[in-house]
């Protein structure tokens, strides 16, 4: 299937919003990493910002969980490599959820 052609104002657009959200991502894994996001917060939001990231990439933000453990986490849960924060299933969330409960 081909990309269908773009205008060189609407390339720009599109390149801009691309920026504006991996810089939100990336915003939000590092609250994630120190800690002042919980994982609770992160899988309750329902915007394609936070449903598009990869469940690995999320694990290996946290603090404490580097890619070695994330890998044995995604195999524990039952959980894909590829998967996406919005394609968990409600157990795979449950257990997410179950296995590093909100500090407060």
């Amino acid at each position: 299937m081909a990309l269908p052609a773009l205008t060189p104002s609407q390339r720009a657009e599109a390149l801009e919003k691309a920026k504006a959200v991996r810089k939100e991502r990336g915003d939000l894994m590092a609250q994630l990493k120190a800690g002042t996001l919980p994982l609770t917060d992160l899988l309750a939001r329902q915007d394609t910002v936070v449903g598009k990231l990869r469940v690995r990439r999320v694990l290996e933000s946290l603090p404490g969980i580097g890619a070695v453990r994330a890998g044995q986490l995604l195999a524990d849960f039952g959980i894909s490599e590829s998967r996406r924060v919005q394609g968990l299933g409600a157990n795979q969330r449950a257990r997410l959820l179950a296995f590093f409960p909100p500090t407060g």
